[in-house]
């Protein structure tokens, strides 16, 4: 048999050395996040998790501990038959499970006693957890970055991925975040990520940057969405060096009408997310909008959004916010196509 425990600070640190790493947890507890890379092998599978849970306070913990054992068994050996029959004798697991117990503990012995070279997550997820929230404050503020800033439809998120796609080091919160980061935001059909599994995806892009480069990241508010910035990266993106991103009115209200085009397709989407600014620009106007809006006439709706929802207050709240936002260098693509915001992102790059 060949197990070994392994802290989960060194399993983080050695990552690459592993072939898999195997998460023993049920589906839901995936989902909730996990380990980077990590598929899941459930011991238990959710209905089963809460079968023997059941069974635990309602009958008595020996007989939850039969019931358990029996569909462990079982679903370790699906696991074998489908994943494991063409791994050759020197494939290297890393087995976690909640906090290192029974559930990743069974499948490593089998693992272990079939001869492969298995590791085992000293506290399971939960140690792999605190030892990223540990890691992420020298994580953030290693790094330098140049926090692009502009009013909403300037092309913050077009030039992030121009940069991106020249070469340059991007973080991309709101991708991270799936959602754009403001009360009409949400993006239909992609669920944000839980908060745990967000800190997870941000640490695993901070750790891949290489801090003698620029990271470029959008000038973000504390929460995206449902989700929050963790606090050593926001405090260090607002003592950053800021680029303003300039962009004329009739080209953003363009901007917006082609990225939020979803709108404009389910018009009574847009009527509902309309209804969260009632509190702010009061129900009068809210209803106004939505009457143009199952009218058809969209654009009026965006440009109202801007002037009178977006941009009032914009240049206050991000020179209180980013500290070097009066010293900000002005860039401007010649419009809001992708092409004009590759040549601007070269630029960058080349300078």
């Amino acid at each position: 048999m060949s197990v070994r425990p392994i802290p989960a600070a060194d399993a983080i640190a050695r990552l690459a050395d592993f072939d898999a790493v195997i998460d023993a947890r049920s589906e839901a507890e995936y989902a909730e996040d996990h380990l980077p890379q990590a598929v899941n092998w459930p011991s238990l599978d959710n209905a089963q998790r809460h079968e023997v849970g059941t069974m635990y306070k309602q009958v008595s913990p020996f007989e939850a501990r039969k019931r358990g054992a029996a569909l462990v068994a079982a679903n370790i050996a699906r696991h074998i038959e489908r994943e494991v029959m063409d791994k050759p004798k020197d494939w290297k697991p890393l087995v976690y499970c909640w906090r290192g117990g029974q559930r990743s503990g069974s499948l490593s012995l089998v693992l272990g006693q079939i001869g492969f070279q298995v590791h085992l997550v000293e506290g399971g997820y939960k140690a792999f957890r605190g030892a990223l929230l540990a890691e992420l404050p020298a994580l953030a503020t290693r790094l330098q970055y140049r926090v692009v800033c502009g009013p909403t439809g300037s092309g913050k998120t077009r030039l992030l991925q121009a940069l991106e796609a020249a070469g340059a080091q991007v973080l991309d919160l709101e991708a991270l975040a799936s959602h754009r980061s403001s009360v009409l935001g949400l993006i239909p059909g992609q669920p944000q990520p839980t908060q745990k599994r967000f800190d997870t995806l941000v640490w695993e892009k901070l750790r891949g940057f290489d801090p003698a480069r620029p990271v470029y990241v959008e000038s973000e508010s504390k929460k995206v969405g449902n989700v929050a910035v963790p606090d050593s990266l926001i405090e260090a993106m607002r003592a950053s060096p800021c680029l303003r991103l300039d962009l004329p009115d009739d080209e953003r209200v363009k901007l917006l009408l082609e990225d939020y085009d979803f709108f404009s397709r389910d018009r009574d989407l847009f009527c509902e997310r309309l209804e969260a600014l009632t509190q702010l620009r009061g129900r009068e106007q809210v209803q106004a909008w939505q009457q143009q809006v199952r009218a058809g006439d969209i654009e009026p709706v965006v440009r109202e959004l801007l002037v009178k929802h977006y941009d009032p207050g914009y240049a206050g709240s991000t020179q209180r916010n980013f500290r070097q936002f009066t010293d900000a260098r002005a860039i401007a693509p010649r419009d809001r196509s992708p092409g004009a915001m590759a040549e601007l992102a070269r630029e960058l790059v080349e300078r």
